[in-house]
């Protein structure tokens, strides 16, 4: 299977200019996730570890959000932060929302909610076959242990303009809520600075998910829409471990 949406892929094989700035910055962001973990998380998995301090609970359920202006875009809720770009992932086919990135100075984070069973999380199933995936497509995966929990950095191939192949560092982040998972995915120089990663991590921690309650399959993308609309609710076609496919384009919003 693959993993990535093709904006995802784009950014990667233009992303650094070498090998060697490839494998820095994914060492990098190793540490910074362990020095993360050594405020938070103490070991993989450990619920009743303590939060750091510049997160907020979340990410909210709708129904426990606390006020605050947000861009709504159907199934998510986006905080407004100065400095940052929202970039909206569309099928041109279809005129399916299926993804928003978030940009800040050069980084971005890919955020996606899915509906999952009442009864378990999907975090951890959906991490096992992401890093089964990678290596299989001869890159490298680790888990470590973040700011919400159990992480996944990878570090996937990629041919580079000139021919050769480089590596792109990445950091998947998952989080399981009341019938849905959030899942976000961090690339650039937020990898390996780590005020950088905490800008984002705030982000993430006061982002809204609307789950509504349709009923919905298991992995079922929630339905997204642009700013300024409003969802039909219709159940949209993506997939949490199945991104190196030719997917959406990318539409910049303001």
């Amino acid at each position: 299977m693959a993993l990535f949406s093709r904006g995802w892929r784009k950014n990667a094989a233009a992303g650094h200019d070498d090998e060697t700035t490839t494998d820095a910055v994914a060492a990098d962001s190793e540490k910074s996730v362990e020095d993360d973990s050594a405020d938070s998380a103490g070991s993989a998995g450990n619920a009743s570890a303590k939060r750091p301090s510049h997160l907020e609970p979340g990410p909210y359920d709708q129904a426990d959000a606390p006020d605050e202006d947000r861009i709504d875009l159907g199934g998510l809720q986006v905080p407004t932060i100065d400095g940052m770009e929202l970039r909206m992932e569309v099928d041109q086919r279809t005129g399916t929302v299926t993804g928003a990135n978030l940009v800040i100075a050069g980084s971005s984070l890919q955020v996606q909610a899915f509906a999952a069973p009442k009864s378990r999380g999907l975090w951890e199933e959906v991490r096992t076959s992401l890093r089964d995936s990678v290596v299989e497509q001869g890159g490298t995966a680790e888990t470590r242990s973040g700011a919400f929990g159990p992480e996944l950095i990878t570090r996937l191939p990629v041919k580079r303009a000139d021919g050769r192949t480089g590596y792109r560092p990445a950091r998947f982040i998952g989080v399981d809520g009341p019938r849905w998972f959030l899942r976000a995915i961090l690339t650039g120089p937020a990898l390996s600075d780590k005020e950088k990663a905490r800008r984002f991590e705030t982000l993430l921690s006061r982002l809204v998910v609307v789950r509504g309650s349709e009923a919905m399959a298991p992995q079922e993308l929630i339905p997204l829409v642009l700013p300024g609309k409003r969802p039909g609710l219709i159940p949209q076609k993506a997939t949490l471990i199945d991104p190196l496919e030719r997917g959406p384009e990318i539409t910049e919003i303001g």
